[in-house]
C-alpha cells in the first residue's frame, strides 16, 4: 500500500511538473520517493557512453565524467535490459561509482544496487542508477512498482530531453536529431563542459550566430577553448554537413601562405610538381576557421579580405578567378583593436571578421565549472592510462578550485594528466586510483578561497551562535553572488534542498523575494 501511494504521489508531481532546466534533478529527486538510496544518478545514452545530467550523494566531479559503457559491466548490463535490474549485493561485476560516494570513500563494500533502463519504444534513451550501503535495500520494491514507475520516468524522460536537446528545432525527426547530437559528440573536444553563468551565456550566444552566416571573431586567452567554440559553431549552424577547415595563421610560412589558402596549379612556382586545393577551397559549402588570425602577414590580409567581401579567390599560377561559398570563423588572443592602432593589423579586415565578436572567458573566470572540467579530463585520462577508476580527493578539488588558472583549461587538462601519472605510480597496487593535492603540484597563483576569506574576516569577540549565524549569512550571501541569485544553483553547492536553503535564508534575514 505504501508503495502504491508513493507511485501515485510520483505520477501526479511528473504530470504536473513543468519542464525546466532543473527538469533532471527534479526527476530524480522525485524518484527517491519510491527508491530512497545512498546515492542515486540519471544519465542520458550520447553514442556509445552514459553522461549524468543529475546525481544525488556522489562526487560533485561525477557530473562531469563520460562512462563509456563498454567499460562498465554494471551500466552495459543495465542497458542491455528491458527491464529494471537488480544487482545481487555479493555481485563481483566492479561498481562505476567505486570511490565517488560522498558517504563512503574508498571500494564500496556489499551493498545494493539497482538500475533502471529509460525507453522511448524500443530506444534507449538513459539509465537511473541507485546505490545503497544496506544490501537490501531494494528488496522490498515490487516488480510492478519498478514497471510502473519506469513507464513514468521514462515518458517524462523523454518529454525533458526534447525540451532540452530539440527545442531549436523541433520539427527534426527524433532520430535526426540524435545523430547529429551523437556526431558532435564523438569528435574529439566536441562537447562544452560548463554551467556557470558565464558558460551559459557563451552556450546562447554560439546558438544565436550559429543560426547565421555572420563572420564571427573568437576572442580569449590562449588555453580557453577558441577552437571548440569555433567547433560548436559550425556543429550548430546550417553548414554542418559540410567540412570545417582548420588553418593555424601563427604557422604559416609567408612565401607559401597564398598557397595555402587559395591553392596553386602545377608548376607555378619552384617545388610545386602537383596542382593543390588551398584551405578556401576545401571549405566551399563550409566553414574555414582562421586560428591565431592575429599573427596574418600584412600582405595576405588585404587577399583575405576580398575573399571576404566577394568570396573571390585566385589559385596562384590560373588567371581565371573562382568562388567559393565559405564561412570564415576566426581566432585570437591578441588585442586586435590595438594591433589596428599600431598598424600591425588593417581595420577594415577586422571589421569584416567581427561581425559578431564572441570572448570565451578565462578559467579564472568560471570557478563553478573547474570540478566539472576536472571529473571530464579524469576519466579520460582514466582510459588513456588503463586505470579502473581514477578520482579526486577532497584536498585535492579544493586546490583546483584555488588555483588561478593562467593557462586555463588546457592547463587544467595538463596538470590532471601529470597527477594521474604520478598518483598511479605511488598507488599502483589500489584498484582505486586517488590524485592528492600533492599530486597537482600547484604551489603557487592560488587565491583564497571566499569561505576562508569570510573566516579570516570573521570577528571572534561574539557568542557562538551569532558567530556561526554570522558566518551562514556571508556563506549563503557569497554563493547568491557567484550565481547571480539563482537559489536552486546556490542549494546545489551547499548541498542543501532549495526549501531549506530559502528557509534559512529568511531566518538569517537574508532579503529572498527580491531574489527568488
Amino acid at each position: 500500500m505504501n508503495q502504491q501511494l508513493n507511485l501515485t504521489q510520483v505520477a501526479l508531481e511528473l504530470a504536473q511538473s513543468t519542464l525546466h532546466e532543473h527538469s533532471f534533478e527534479q526527476l530524480l529527486a522525485t524518484v527517491e520517493r519510491v527508491i530512497p538510496s545512498d546515492a542515486s544518478a540519471l544519465l542520458v545514452l550520447q553514442g556509445e557512453q552514459l553522461k549524468p545530467l543529475a546525481i544525488k550523494g556522489l562526487m560533485p566531479d561525477s557530473l562531469g565524467r563520460r562512462f563509456k559503457i563498454i567499460e562498465h559491466p554494471r551500466l552495459e548490463a543495465i542497458c542491455k535490459s528491458t527491464l529494471a535490474l537488480q544487482f545481487a549485493h555479493d555481485c563481483p561485476l566492479p561498481d562505476p561509482y567505486d570511490g565517488l560516494l560522498l558517504a563512503k570513500t574508498g571500494d564500496i563494500p556489499v551493498h545494493a544496487c539497482l538500475g533502471l533502463p529509460l525507453y522511448d519504444k524500443n530506444a534507449l534513451l538513459g539509465v537511473l542508477t541507485f546505490d545503497s550501503l544496506n544490501a537490501n535495500a531494494f528488496n522490498n520494491i515490487s516488480p510492478d512498482t519498478l514497471n510502473t514507475l519506469q513507464t513514468l520516468c521514462s515518458a517524462h524522460f523523454k518529454t525533458a530531453l526534447e525540451l532540452a536537446h530539440y527545442k531549436q528545432h523541433a520539427q527534426h525527426s527524433n532520430a535526426l536529431v540524435q545523430e547529429l547530437n551523437r556526431e558532435a559528440l564523438t569528435r574529439d573536444g566536441g562537447e562544452i563542459i560548463g554551467k556557470s553563468p558565464l558558460m551559459q551565456t557563451l552556450k546562447n550566444e554560439i546558438k544565436l550566430v550559429a543560426a547565421s552566416n555572420f563572420s564571427v571573431l573568437i576572442l580569449g586567452e590562449t588555453g580557453v577553448g577558441k577552437e571548440l567554440v569555433a567547433r560548436n559553431i559550425h556543429l550548430n549552424s546550417a553548414r554542418e554537413d559540410q567540412p570545417l577547415i582548420h588553418l593555424n595563421c601563427a604557422s604559416l610560412p609567408e612565401n607559401l601562405a597564398e598557397s595555402e589558402f587559395f591553392g596553386h596549379a602545377k608548376g607555378a612556382f619552384t617545388g610545386a610538381q602537383n596542382a593543390r586545393q588551398g584551405k578556401f577551397q576545401l571549405a566551399d559549402g563550409g566553414t574555414l576557421f582562421l586560428d591565431e588570425i592575429g599573427e596574418l602577414p600584412l600582405a595576405m590580409q588585404s587577399k583575405l579580405l576580398r575573399v571576404l567581401q566577394s568570396g573571390e579567390i585566385q589559385t596562384v599560377g590560373e588567371d581565371t578567378p573562382k568562388y567559393v561559398d565559405v564561412r570564415v570563423v576566426a581566432a585570437t588572443n591578441r588585442n586586435l583593436k590595438e594591433e589596428v592602432a599600431q598598424g600591425r593589423f588593417r581595420a577594415d579586415l577586422y571589421h569584416r571578421l567581427s561581425v559578431y565578436p564572441i570572448t570565451v572567458p578565462p578559467l579564472s573566470k568560471r570557478e563553478q565549472d573547474i570540478t566539472l572540467l576536472a571529473g571530464y579530463f579524469i576519466e579520460q585520462t582514466a582510459r588513456k592510462l588503463g586505470i579502473k577508476q581514477l578520482k579526486l580527493s577532497p584536498d585535492a578539488q579544493m586546490l583546483l578550485n584555488q588555483y588561478n588558472w593562467p593557462g586555463n583549461v588546457r592547463e587544467l587538462e595538463h596538470v590532471i594528466s601529470r597527477s594521474a601519472l604520478k598518483a598511479k605510480q605511488s598507488q599502483w597496487q589500489s584498484p582505486i586510483i586517488t590524485i592528492t593535492s600533492e599530486h597537482c603540484d600547484l604551489t603557487s597563483n592560488v587565491r583564497p578561497s571566499p569561505v576562508s576569506t569570510i573566516l579570516n574576516n570573521a570577528p571572534i569577540n561574539q557568542p557562538l551562535k551569532q558567530a556561526v549565524e554570522s558566518l551562514q549569512f556571508q556563506v549563503i550571501t557569497e554563493q547568491l553572488k557567484q550565481h547571480n541569485y539563482n537559489w536552486a544553483a546556490a542549494a546545489r553547492v551547499l548541498e542543501l534542498d532549495r526549501a531549506n536553503l530559502v528557509r534559512l535564508a529568511k531566518r538569517l534575514g537574508i532579503e529572498v523575494k527580491k531574489t527568488l
